[in-house]
């Protein structure tokens, strides 16, 4: 009875040992050997391992996996744009607005400065000293090469013809206003007496036999009022004036301004130009500044309908960089460059103990078959 006992034992655990040990080297065969071993030319059967020799279908099922189940447009959909995120994205934006746009540390020269445009204010004002120094000499050569004819427009010339008659008349209602009044009376006798000084003793002989002139005068005085009341006067100014301004029409503009400082005039002009535009000045002042309602508008306005608008146009364009991010090869090309021993030390690392379960479950039901072997031995003897 001894004999039997120990035989049950024995197979028992005979049986134990190949269970346990048939599924250790089942697990084990799973990773290893990782490259496939040869005898000569002939391949050990079973090598490389499950895992090494199927990698690239496990890749290749594991990529197709992710892109049609896992991570799918309808997942990042559901994931990145539903409105928790806008909210979350919006708000993050609003309080970045207000902490950096719109705060009162810093000026706009500050935000240039952090752009790299801190020279930005000089190339300002030397491109507009060379805007206007173009437009100058553009002005310049026009007029040393053109008349006045050419240079004003008809209607200013039609406007100056016009007025001319009515500038006649003004001079010499002037002329009667002044000639009729004591001053120019006396201008009239102060003149008569210059010219008869002016001719010795012939003049003095005149002026000796006129005695008193204030008569002389008074008749001059009649006359010359006569004249410039007369028709034909005015008529004979009108085309004195209209004659010599056709004269200067067709005069170089540049003829009249020879003595002109034109470098002169350039450089004051540049000076009040950059001085009306004060440009450091200006950028010294902050955003806030030269938009009050900046902030509000931008927080409440402008950046709701960007974010709308940058969420609309990104979930109907993720489709298509879901495509040309090609998923599926991302997945398949990680899977295969990620190392062998990383892998076996990752899936052992998290399935330890149901492995451990296998081996043990192996070696529990080897046991009860050596038991059933040594009974059924035991019988048939």
């Amino acid at each position: 009875m001894e004999n039997v006992v120990v035989t049950i034992i024995f197979m028992a655990v005979v049986g134990a040992l190949i269970g346990g040990f048939t599924n250790y080297l089942a697990i084990k065969m799973l990773f290893r050997p990782y490259n496939a071993l040869y005898i000569k030319n002939w391949r050990i059967p079973f090598t490389p391992g499950l895992i090494p020799k199927r990698r690239q279908e496990l890749s290749k099922q594991i990529g197709a996996t992710v892109k049609n189940y896992l991570l799918t447009p309808e997942v990042f959909q559901k994931r990145l744009f539903n409105e928790d995120i806008r909210s979350s994205v919006l708000q993050f934006a609003q309080k970045k607005v207000e902490k950096t746009v719109f705060t009162d540390d810093k000026t706009i020269y500050d935000w240039l400065k952090l752009g790299g445009f801190e020279h930005l204010p000089n190339t300002i004002e030397e491109k507009v000293d060379l805007l206007i120094e173009k437009q100058f000499n553009t002005m310049k050569t026009t007029i040393s090469t053109k008349s006045i004819e050419e240079l004003l427009p008809n209607d200013i010339q039609q406007a100056i013809d016009k007025k001319i008659p009515e500038i006649t008349s003004y001079l010499l209602a002037k002329g009667e206003e002044y000639f009729q009044s004591t001053k120019g009376e006396m201008t009239i006798k102060n003149m008569m007496d210059d010219f008869l000084g002016s001719k010795g003793s012939f003049g003095g002989m005149i002026q000796m036999l006129l005695g008193d002139s204030t008569s002389i005068v008074s008749k001059i005085q009649k006359e010359i009022i006569h004249f410039l009341n007369a028709p034909g006067t005015k008529h004979l100014l009108v085309n004195i004036f209209l004659k010599e301004w056709d004269t200067i029409k067709q005069q170089p503009v540049i003829e009249y301004l020879e003595n002109i400082d034109f470098d002169n005039i350039l450089k004051n002009i540049q000076r009040y130009a950059k001085q009306e535009l004060n440009i450091q000045e200006h950028l010294q002042k902050t955003i806030s500044y030269y938009w009050p309602q900046g902030n509000e508008y931008v927080k409440n306005e402008l950046l709701p309908k960007l974010v709308h608008k940058g969420f609309t146009e990104a979930e109907s364009k993720l489709e298509d960089v879901l495509n040309r991010l090609n998923l599926e090869e991302v997945v398949r090309e990680q899977v295969d460059s990620f190392p062998l021993e990383k892998l076996e030390e990752l899936v052992i690392g998290i399935a330890n103990k149901e492995l451990q379960m296998i081996t043990i479950l192996g070696a529990v039901l080897g046991g009860a078959i050596g038991i059933l072997q040594g009974l059924i031995v035991y019988l048939l003897n």
